[in-house]
């Protein structure tokens, strides 16, 4: 049976406005997908589950329950300056970082006690914005993408056997998006007892449309159809949405589609003294 479901989230403030997508595709018999926000914190988080049964659904839903609810705790801890870290990394970073570290580890002991979980394993992309600032980390090929004024960019770069050999010089990037062969990813949670997880810090703007998606939408729609998408109807992101999921349907909807949009109504910097903006210009 098709799986389709909606779910809108609003920040407390109405600073930042999501709306999440998902569809089982029309080949797949089943949703192994997940995604959720918290504005109360800020975060959103995508999970693309692999593995025998229901075990990819398994792993994704593990992922984005502990992702978020160790997110809020470290949130928590932060507050109470219980969080140091020498890396460099501004401490949402870090508190993101962890909270992704800790969820593969759970995931990989999950797979070693039930047999029945052997083998999984997802993918997770993840934004946890603070003060006009973003922190996104990602394992696999899950990906973040931001609309600033007319570019579309690409914010993370797929753990994937293909985008090594961009890297690598073997194919060009326009070559790489009409590949046959992209889902082998080099990167993912519950496949080894620890992984490498990615971190990146973005300034936010007014106006800033983030997208979170699954491969279930970029192998099935170019990076230019995605652009003129959110361009011509990002005034409404639930049309955004629907019509994403439509586009990768129509290209045959191989895999399950997930997508999560975040619009940026407004500014969210923090109210801060003289002593705090001068911290902010030398951090």
């Amino acid at each position: 049976m098709k799986e389709k479901k909606k779910d809108q989230y609003q920040n407390l403030k109405g600073k930042i406005r999501v709306v999440h997508s998902t569809d089982t595709g029309r080949v797949r018999d089943h949703n192994e997908d997940a995604a959720s926000a918290d504005m109360d914190v800020g975060m959103i988080a995508l999970a693309d589950g692999m593995g025998g049964y229901n075990a990819g659904e398994v792993a994704a839903e593990l992922a984005i329950r502990t992702v978020m609810n160790l997110a809020r705790d470290g949130i928590d801890r932060e507050s109470r300056g219980l969080i140091d870290d020498d890396s460099g990394l501004m401490r949402q970073s870090i508190i993101l970082r962890n909270a992704v570290s800790r969820a593969n580890k759970i995931i990989w002991q999950t797979a070693q006690s039930q047999p029945q979980c052997k083998g999984m394993g997802t993918t997770l992309v993840a934004c946890l914005f603070y003060d006009d600032r973003v922190s996104i980390a990602h394992v696999g090929d899950s990906r973040a993408y931001r609309l600033r004024g007319d570019r579309l960019e690409q914010l993370t770069l797929d753990h994937s056997l293909l985008q090594e050999l961009v890297d690598r010089g073997f194919y060009s990037p326009e070559e790489a998006q009409r590949s046959t062969n992209r889902n082998y990813v080099t990167r993912a949670l519950g496949v080894e007892s620890t992984v490498e997880v990615e971190i990146q810090e973005e300034t936010v703007l007014p106006g800033d449309i983030y997208l979170l998606c699954s491969d279930g939408l970029t192998d099935m729609v170019e990076d230019e159809d995605i652009h003129l998408t959110i361009s011509t109807f990002g005034a409404n992101l639930e049309t955004v949405s629907d019509q994403l999921i439509e586009l990768a349907n129509e290209n045959g909807g191989r895999d399950n589609i997930t997508v999560t949009l975040a619009e940026v109504k407004s500014s969210f910097a923090l109210s801060q003294g003289m002593m705090g903006r001068l911290k902010r210009l030398f951090r």
